[in-house]
């Protein structure tokens, strides 16, 4: 999901990454063609995955972007927020001002660090991108759903690649374990969409317990 400027193109290559990176690590289904769509458009509804990224501040939502928006919302789809450049913050800040105006009663929340997107597929400690960003997501709820998640971390930063190949952004830290958690992070960010909440089942809770210890040894 895109708002009046058009997408940076080289970012852009990081939600085909993503799709790709989704399909070769787990038997989910995932579109490697992607594509720009409006917060208005009927296109929109038909997708339960959007991404809204950016690094300068966004301009307002017309009346008929909010109501588009707030309806895919509350059909069950999931809008990820991506702050391309966190340290300066205008984006992440303009896009919480607009979410309040689609979502006027449901305020942006940090998701704890047991939740269940930490572990829908990978078990991770927190969220990280191609910055490290905070150590944390945070999210605007629907019930026990987050229906947005937001990130200043710049995720798609790390997963952007050239048309040879390689990787289009250096990472923060110099190191690539930094890039292979922020993949990790987008599978599970993909995964806790396509599941929702079933790993918070106690069934699992053992066997999760396990893989942490066998983690730490």
């Amino acid at each position: 999901m895109t708002g009046k400027r058009a997408p940076e193109v080289a970012r852009s290559t990081g939600a085909t990454s993503w799709s790709w990176e989704l399909i070769r690590r787990t038997s989910a289904p995932a579109r490697l063609t992607v594509s720009r769509v409006a917060a208005d458009s009927r296109e929109l509804l038909e997708e339960p995955f959007s991404v809204w990224f950016g690094a300068d501040a966004v301009e307002p939502l017309s009346e008929p972007e909010v109501r588009g928006l707030r309806l895919y919302l509350s059909l069950g789809g999931v809008l990820f927020v991506d702050d391309s450049n966190p340290s300066r913050g205008a984006f992440g800040r303009s896009v919480r001002q607009e979410l309040s105006r689609v979502l006027p009663e449901s305020p942006v929340v940090r998701l704890p660090p047991q939740h269940v997107l930490y572990k829908s597929y990978y078990l991770l400690d927190g969220p990280v991108g191609r910055v490290e960003g905070p150590p944390y997501l945070e999210a605007i709820q629907s019930g026990k759903i987050a229906c947005v998640l937001l990130s200043s971390h710049d995720l798609l930063g790390a997963l952007a690649q050239e048309r040879g190949g390689g990787w289009t952004f250096p990472i923060e830290s110099g190191t690539q374990d930094q890039r292979e958690l922020a993949i990790r992070l987008a599978t599970n960010i993909a995964m806790y969409v396509l599941c929702l909440d079933y790993k918070d089942d106690q069934v699992h809770a053992e066997e999760l317990m396990r893989r942490r210890g066998r983690q730490r040894q």
